[in-house]
């Protein structure tokens, strides 16, 4: 089944080919336009400016992932070979949604394809399949990423049952704001991961983002995370420092910062583990490039018995593949959309 799937939830317009059958999972295409540069002068994604950007280029990239599938000589005979049309319809900026999904409808309808909305967090999952082809459910995932932080037990390739979340920021986010504060331009991820590896983890006492579940809690999410505090208390250690004049080891603020949330995350995951029963667990989202969570993940999957896996670090970040590849099996399970379809801004 060839799929042409959108993504535009966020900073990213993303047009994708994927060949998706039983045993079989092919990229034709994933192309991917960045608003990095756009936004770095803000210090992070203007919704608005996200938005009129993704107008500026989606068809573009359409033509592109098109071109570049292989399905045909020209693009009409590439999109004759599509057999339907996928979409992020949720959650996500919503003026950034909205130009995806008008354009995947529109598309659709005006060449008689069915259409598939997709949830963007199902679709970060996803990824996974694609870089690993034995990968099937059951099992436990990890989605991090700048929005979203969220611990699901996936039972099925549509059945996903949330059982932890962050109250307040993303695991992400609050990476970017630590890094803002030690003077580093959006987005701050990547180079604070690279600032870690030679730090100190253990310089500087931070408070752990993995809350305590309270015992008289019925509620079935056992492991909440408030990345909230951590990120606060970065931010009152750098700026006590310049207030005396101290001078700050970046590769340490980083460091103790990374080994914070590496101890959190990977003290619900256990946890989380051991209430499933899974033997599998999946980390994605844009956070999943982060090499020193990557292996202390993986480090504790080890320990536990369970298998690893991860995305390969192109497919980490917002892109239309893993909608692509989603879409195939929301497809399987009888879901379609009209043109009444619209986009969400919160989703399940």
């Amino acid at each position: 089944m060839n799929i042409l799937a959108f993504e535009s939830s966020c900073d990213e317009t993303s047009a994708a080919v994927v060949t998706m059958e039983e045993g079989s999972r092919i990229i034709r295409s994933n192309i991917v336009a960045s608003q990095i540069e756009i936004h770095r002068r803000f210090g992070g994604v203007v919704p608005e400016v996200a938005g009129r950007a993704h107008i500026e280029c989606i068809a573009r990239i359409t033509s592109e992932a098109l071109t570049a599938s292989g399905l045909g000589g020209d693009i009409n005979s590439a999109l004759g070979n599509i057999d339907a049309v996928a979409v992020t319809n949720t959650p996500g900026l919503i003026g950034a949604l909205l130009v995806g999904v008008n354009f995947a409808k529109s598309l659709a309808f005006a060449n008689n394809k069915p259409l598939i909305p997709v949830n963007h967090i199902r679709g970060h999952v996803a990824a996974s399949y694609l870089s690993n082809p034995e990968l099937e459910p059951p099992f436990l995932a990890l989605v991090a990423s700048g929005g979203h932080t969220s611990i699901i037990d996936v039972s099925s390739y549509t059945d996903y049952n949330v059982i932890g979340y962050t109250r307040d920021d993303a695991a992400g986010e609050a990476f970017d704001k630590a890094a803002r504060v030690l003077g580093i331009p959006y987005p701050g991820g990547a180079e604070m991961d690279r600032l870690a590896k030679t730090g100190d983890p253990n310089a500087i006492r931070l408070p752990s983002p993995a809350m305590k579940k309270n015992p008289d809690d019925t509620h079935a999410e056992y492991f909440e995370f408030s990345f909230s505090g951590l990120k606060t208390a970065v931010i009152n250690y750098v700026n006590t420092a310049k207030m005396r004049g101290e001078e700050i080891s970046r590769e340490d603020v980083a460091a103790s910062f990374t080994n914070a949330v590496c101890r959190a995350v990977t003290q619900h995951l256990s946890g989380a583990l051991e209430l499933t029963g899974r033997d599998k667990l999946v980390f994605a989202g844009g956070v999943a490039a982060n090499s020193h969570l990557r292996r202390a993940i993986s480090e504790m999957c080890a320990a536990r018995g369970a298998r690893f896996f991860a995305p390969s670090l192109p497919l980490c970040g917002d892109n239309a593949a893993m909608i692509g590849a989603q879409a195939y099996y929301e497809y399987l399970a009888g879901v379609r959309a009209d043109t009444s379809l619209n986009a969400r801004a919160t989703g399940e």
